[in-house]
């Protein structure tokens, strides 16, 4: 252990990202936190993602306290990470997909916090998106909040991936990822909420890469594993509102990208939730007035 620091184990799970997982390796490199143990596992690519992660052995061997890679067959992501979490030997842990990038005071300023506040299990923070060839696209930063199992299960979150960091014994407790689902960051929050607090700090931790492999690019895999994970839920006395809830979103997705049968489509949404609908027309009317009065 270096300087008396808790350990903290930064998992990257690779898949076909031959052109941004250097540059997501070395984030983790450059962090300001010395005592970091870094795990990779290349979930069988079809790239070039082992030869790249490859040529940048030597550096993880020499900064890290502990390193690990393992390049197999496809498992998916879930399976993957609990692949992972069986390695980790850390306090705190961290996933970090291998298109995004951390900044280099995360660890340190995350770990400062949760060392302090004994009752809060995961952190989080804001993110600048980037996409494939790292223009800034927008920056996403909230106020500090603390949020519970209600707040996220209702979908009524900001709690971006790439700027996570849990308490890895609270992630174990619970049993860590399900294979079967594929939007696992929100199963993962969800389970922890029920456990403890799950933090957003008012601090730019990552940068996000969006690009057309993305996998909130696919409306259908995002729809039907959103419903996947409200059914993990079931017992919850939030769980028919929160079906409700997703539904509807599904179908303002389904709204917003059909090019046919619009109406029918919007009768979808009114008939889901008809105030929530209104709402969400009238906005997109004042937008469009707004923008109409900006181009005048």
């Amino acid at each position: 252990m270096k300087n008396n620091e808790p350990l903290v184990s930064i998992v990257i799970p690779c898949y076909n990202h031959e052109d941004f997982v250097q540059d997501s390796i070395q984030s983790v490199i450059e962090q300001t936190y010395e005592n970091i143990e870094l795990i990779i596992i290349d979930d069988g690519s079809k790239d070039g993602s082992v030869a790249k992660i490859q040529q940048m052995i030597e550096s993880c061997e020499q900064r890290f306290v502990r390193f690990e890679f393992r390049s197999r067959p496809n498992k998916g992501l879930s399976a993957t990470l609990n692949e992972a979490i069986e390695w980790c030997q850390g306090k705190y842990f961290a996933a970090l997909a291998s298109d995004d990038v951390i900044l280099e005071n995360k660890t340190k300023i995350q770990v400062k916090f949760l060392e302090e506040h004994k009752d809060i299990l995961a952190v989080f923070g804001g993110v600048k998106s980037i996409n494939e060839n790292n223009k800034e696209l927008k920056v996403s930063l909230g106020e500090a909040k603390l949020y519970n199992f209600k707040r996220i299960i209702m979908h009524k979150y900001d709690l971006p991936a790439p700027t996570q960091m849990m308490r890895l014994e609270s992630v174990i407790k619970i049993g860590g990822y399900d294979s079967h689902i594929i939007i696992e960051d929100w199963y993962m929050w969800l389970k922890l909420s029920r456990w403890g607090g799950v933090f957003y700090m008012n601090e730019i931790f990552a940068l996000y890469r969006q690009h057309d492999n993305n996998i909130s690019k696919n409306l259908e895999k995002m729809q039907k594993g959103r419903i996947d994970v409200i059914n993990c839920f079931k017992s919850s006395e939030y769980y028919n509102k929160a079906m409700t809830n997703i539904k509807w979103i599904n179908a303002r997705e389904d709204y917003e990208n059909s090019k046919k049968e619009k109406v029918v489509k919007f009768l979808i949404l009114l008939y889901i939730k008809p105030f929530k609908t209104a709402n969400f027309i009238f906005k997109k009317f004042i937008k469009k007035i707004k923008i109409g009065f900006t181009l005048k």
